[in-house]
């Protein structure tokens, strides 16, 4: 190697430990002390220590068999999970290609030439041969950041599309229990409704019977009739919301519609507390928010790549290999070739154009920086949201219970005036219609109740942490492929972020 070689390859080496590109800090997002919703209310307690919080299989905490069942062949069969698991991988391969540009590009072209020159050239005539075997080597330095950038830019795509995995898991996940839930109310709505058309027949058996002993009308006759009529009519429509909610949840599954047969299920309790942490831990168990700030990060790295573009390219370039005009002596010593030297290549004058392509750079770093902030935002809002539901909807459904107490009374009292002969059929109507009206309102609001603490569930992030992103490290292994475990070094990354 000459010295001027020599001198290049030890410029390279001291160079490469040169930083180009802003030090990424993650973007301030501030968090309330405490949420609004749980300020001086007993009803919600804050999870200490943060053990307390949920992990892993959320859905458990409503302790119904069947849910837990589908919840799991969401993870296996989910189709949008396995598009988003395949576009993980996708990001993978690119942390992986990347990766492999600190190393040198090694190749080689065997070849063996056949030439044929006539006497007219006036290089003399006849047929010559030449056999070549070369190895020819090619690596750019990574002196300015270049390929570190460009790597930590992927690994923070990557990062991005493990969370993006998470969210739809998670995402989808809530909606099957949001389902099931429906599901499950419309099962308890049609218990009503078919309790309330035995009687509903009782009663027109009672109308008719009064009716030929000369003491009801007629008029009283079809009163009855419409009435029983229209609840029949309105279960046949509730059978068909119920067919449609379980061909979506078997669609969820990854199942068509006619493999998934739910039986009659109901919501034998309301939502069980939901264990809470304080609002700054939010911003660790989101997995949306983990993939907005994954995107800052490789929004600070593109400004770092901008930048590498005003300094200069330096190329090593090496070719050794054996070049005989015989097979027989192309492996002897007297057959050697090689070559090797340096390349610069430099931009001078491009009008702008790496000007423009840094302002564009830094420009998407800060939209994302913003995205990231109104991301949290709307996390906070989320949670606020349904822990205001939950604590409404409770007060609701002790007023709704007591409506439903006195309407029955009401009814009762109404049937024994009809039968006595002291009151009309119409007022018996009313009060019927109140009554099933109160059951039916009751079962919404505790299918509200439970769609509210799924809601409150998904937006504290599941069972999901931060610290559950592969690291760089395990990105470029096998286990790098399972966003969903928890990857060596991973929470060391996150503290170093942070």
């Amino acid at each position: 190697m000459t010295r001027f070689s020599k001198t290049v390859v030890l410029a390279s080496v001291l160079c490469s430990g040169c930083t180009i590109g802003p030090k990424y800090q993650r973007p301030v997002a501030h968090a309330p002390v405490t949420f609004k919703a749980m300020a001086g209310n007993d009803e919600w307690k804050m999870a200490t220590p943060s053990d307390g919080l949920l992990k892993g299989k959320w859905w458990e905490i409503f302790g119904d068999p069947e849910l837990n069942r589908l919840e799991e062949l969401v993870n296996v069969d989910n189709q949008n999970v396995k598009q988003a698991e395949a576009q993980f991988r996708q990001a993978r391969a690119l942390v992986l290609a990347n990766h492999a540009n600190y190393y040198p590009t090694i190749g080689s072209t065997p070849a063996i030439t056949q030439s044929d020159v006539g006497r007219n050239t006036g290089r003399g005539s006849g047929t010559s041969q030449s056999f070549s075997l070369p190895a020819v080597a090619t690596w750019e330095p990574d002196l300015w950041g270049r390929v570190r950038l460009s790597v930590e830019n992927a690994v923070n795509n990557a990062q991005v599309s493990a969370a993006d995995l998470e969210n739809i898991r998670l995402s989808q996940q809530a909606l099957l229990a949001t389902d099931y839930f429906l599901l499950a109310a419309q099962d308890m709505q049609l218990k009503v409704l078919n309790d309330t058309i035995q009687a509903y027949d009782k009663n027109l058996q009672l109308t008719i019977n009064r009716y030929n002993g000369g003491v009801a009308s007629k008029s009283d006759i079809t009163l009855a009739q419409t009435q029983l009529a229209g609840a029949k009519a309105e279960s046949t429509d509730l059978h068909i919301a119920r067919a449609q909610d379980e061909h979506a949840i078997a669609v969820l599954t990854g199942q068509p519609p006619a493999a998934l047969d739910i039986g009659t299920s109901t919501i034998p309790r309301p939502p069980p507390p939901i264990p809470m942490g304080i609002p700054s831990q939010l911003l660790e168990r989101r997995p949306d928010i983990a993939a907005s700030e994954r995107q800052v990060a490789a929004a600070n790295a593109n400004v770092g790549i901008a930048e590498t573009a005003y300094y200069p390219t330096l190329t090593l370039s090496a070719s050794a290999g054996l070049l005989s005009s015989t097979l027989v002596n192309l492996f002897s010593y007297a057959s050697r070739s090689w070559s090797a030297g340096p390349s610069l290549s430099q931009t001078l004058f491009d009008f702008g154009r790496r000007g423009a392509a840094l302002e564009n750079a830094e420009a998407a770093y800060d939209g994302t920086v913003a995205a990231y902030r109104q991301t949290v935002l709307s996390a906070f809002q989320e949670v606020e949201d349904d822990l205001a539901s939950l604590r409404y909807l409770a007060e609701e459904a002790v007023q709704e219970q007591e409506a439903v107490v006195a309407s029955q009374q009401a009814l009762a009292l109404e049937l024994q005036r009809y039968r006595a002969g002291t009151d009309s059929y119409l007022n018996v109507i009313t009060t019927q219609i109140i009554a099933l009206g109160d059951q039916q309102t009751a079962i919404t609001i505790l299918q509200r109740r439970m769609t509210a603490a799924v809601d409150l569930v998904k937006a504290l992030g599941g069972g999901w942490d931060a610290s559950n992103l592969p690291s760089g490290n395990a990105l470029r292994t096998v286990a790098g492929a399972d966003p969903q475990g928890t990857q060596k070094g991973a929470a060391e990354e996150q503290k170093q972020r942070h």
